[in-house]
């Protein structure tokens, strides 16, 4: 089944009530951020409904009006969402911003405040686990911004900006700093941003009170020159860390010091069939959420890549390469049952729901799919019963 709608990031987000209930057929809220420049037909960010029983997706409605809100984050607890409205430099950066939202109870959003970003190209941000503070990472100037987070769900004026520094060996994409994730540790004590343009994931000590980043020891891990390290995904233990080399076609994964934050290169390998002869540009690093098995998207290579994790040492096993059933995919999320993985393809409007196979962890394609304008990011956040 298809539908229709200009898409660019997927949050799921579910009742608590239903989370806690074992085999209950379960409906989330889904949120759709979208690039609403250039030939989009979308005007904003866009709500659904996703079964877990069948793994479909309802027709998508307006939630709410905005400008190129890319990435969200969604704070389930208090019902709000968050969006960067991703404005490049050479569109404004002065224009560039990120949002506040309120959810109704219908799942449509009211717009509470905008703040800018500090950057240009904003293109992700996450909530730390107190949900006082909103981290975004601006991939055009690489820095990061951290916002307060009001007792209305209002941003508040920027508490920190982090600036990067430095570049790479590829003259045409890493010139300069390009922050394109920010992600945190678990226990909230850590963040970490992957910055393409310098060839490192960058490590910080975050303080939760005060809402700054202040360089850990070591402040950063380093992967192989011309790499492009993109976005970053924690395995539940906290024990490992991956991140995804744009450029290249490789992930990399860590083992992680909890204490001190340190990551250290344990192994690397490629996201692309042996001798595959495509354009090399990964998208989105994501572990399962039982721990088990690693995703990457490939864009040239229109596919998804898993891979089995060694639980002792965090290593990576290939299990399977799968086509993604489109053209360019970008960000994908696993829903909260663990059992489906929705696909964005970016070049043929589509997001495409598969099938999880729980010993092995590869995907199949399903028959549900909706027809969306250039998707681009998924999101998903799940919480606990209280």
């Amino acid at each position: 089944m298809q539908r229709t709608i200009g898409l660019f990031c997927v949050a799921i987000f579910g009742s608590l009530n239903m989370l806690a209930t074992p085999g209950f057929a379960q409906q989330y809220r889904t949120y759709f951020g979208t690039y609403t420049t250039g030939d989009s037909k979308s005007k904003g960010i866009y709500t659904a409904s996703f079964d877990s029983a069948t793994g479909t997706l309802s027709d998508p409605v307006l939630a709410a009006p905005s400008a190129n809100p890319s990435f969200l984050a969604i704070d389930a607890k208090r019902g709000l969402v968050f969006a960067v409205n991703e404005i490049s430099e050479g569109e404004g950066r002065a224009n560039a911003t990120v949002s506040a939202f309120r959810m109704k109870p219908d799942g449509m959003l009211q717009f509470i405040n905008s703040k800018p970003s500090h950057g240009g190209a904003p293109c992700h941000c996450n909530i730390d686990a107190t949900g006082k503070f909103l981290l975004i990472a601006n991939y055009v100037g690489g820095n990061l911004a951290v916002y307060p987070i009001a007792a209305d769900g209002s941003l508040e004026d920027a508490s920190c900006i982090v600036n990067h520094e430095g570049s790479s060996i590829d003259r045409s994409r890493q010139q300069g700093p390009h922050a394109h994730s920010i992600n945190l540790s678990s226990d909230n004590r850590f963040a970490y941003a992957a910055d393409l343009g310098t060839d490192k994931v960058m490590i910080y000590r975050f303080d939760e009170n005060k809402g700054t980043l202040q360089a850990a020891s070591p402040d950063s891990a380093a992967v192989t020159p011309g790499a492009g390290p993109r976005h970053f995904s924690l395995h539940p233990t906290g024990k490992f860390a991956y991140t995804n080399h744009e450029l290249t076609a490789m992930v990399t994964g860590f083992s992680r010091d909890t204490q001190t934050g340190a990551l250290t290169p344990v192994s690397t390998v490629s996201t692309l069939p042996k001798d595959a002869q495509v354009r090399k540009s990964t998208a989105e690093c994501l572990v399962h959420p039982n721990g088990r098995f690693l995703y990457v998207s490939n864009r040239g290579h229109d596919s998804i890549a898993c891979y089995k994790i060694d639980q002792s040492t965090g290593e990576m096993t290939l299990v399977a390469i799968t086509s993604t059933q489109g053209q360019e995919p970008r960000n994908f999320v696993i829903d909260p049952t663990g059992k489906w993985l929705l696909a964005a393809n970016q070049n043929s409007d589509t997001i495409v729901v598969f099938a999880i196979d729980q010993k092995l962890g590869s995907i199949s394609p399903t028959d549900n799919r909706i027809e969306v304008g250039r998707p681009v990011c998924v999101r998903m956040l799940v919480h606990a019963a209280e």
